[in-house]
């Protein structure tokens, strides 16, 4: 049986302790004796226990996210709906509500909040990639610093929402992605405004050589996998 394939049974089988001891040493302990695992074995597996599963959990929906939204039916949307489309995909392909609610209070310690931001810009990365983004200059970073906003705001309010079918938080959605299109529409009335584009000459001159990272598999969220 291969490494991910155990991964996943554990991850499988913490599940159901995180609902009521959080992403916890007692969790991880209960699932490694739940699968009569070698505890040496899911040490290997997950060398800081339960934060590796949590962490694995997160990507975990990011791969399901961008398997479903390459099979739906996307084509004719505008780049507004695919984004709502695919941070609602992310939202609906997890299983337990209460497992996200633990991970949000785990990341939201000191010690951890460094890897929570690193998740968050892993999903924002993952949706700007499935939809095809081919930015290659600062905008790159700022598509991703901006949905990572948005998505982390739009995940702390659907956790608290009790609305039929999650109406609150879509409609919550769709009003944080309508400011993101006003900034853009801010950015391109500069650039075609040419006394004020001569007068940010220099500055955006300077941003122009900011460029994509070649190599990104060493960028937030893009950690090895397990």
């Amino acid at each position: 049986m291969k490494v991910e394939q155990h991964l996943s049974e554990l991850l499988t089988a913490i599940v159901p302790h995180v609902v009521f001891d959080g992403w916890s040493k007692t969790s991880f302990d209960c699932a490694v004796a739940d699968l009569k695992m070698d505890p040496a074995f899911a040490a290997m597996l997950a060398p800081r226990g339960a934060l590796d599963l949590a962490v694995a959990y997160h990507r975990q929906g990011d791969a399901h996210m961008r398997a479903a939204y390459q099979s739906s039916s996307n084509i004719s949307l505008k780049i507004r709906e695919k984004i709502i489309l695919a941070v609602r995909l992310r939202l609906e392909t997890i299983a337990d509500k209460e497992a996200v609610r633990r991970a949000t209070s785990l990341f939201a310690l000191p010690q951890y909040a460094g890897e929570g931001a690193k998740l968050i810009w892993g999903t924002a990365d993952h949706i700007w990639d499935v939809l095809g983004d081919s930015s290659r200059d600062v905008n790159w970073y700022s598509k991703r610093a901006t949905l990572s906003a948005v998505y982390g705001a739009t995940v702390l309010f659907w956790l608290g929402d009790e609305s039929s079918g999650h109406a609150a938080t879509w409609a919550f959605l769709d009003r944080r992605i309508e400011n993101v299109m006003q900034i853009e529409i801010a950015k391109a009335k500069i650039r075609d405004n040419k006394p004020l584009n001569s007068a940010l000459a220099g500055p955006l001159w300077l941003l122009g050589k900011i460029k994509a990272p070649q190599t990104r598999d060493d960028l937030p969220g893009r950690a090895p996998k397990f």
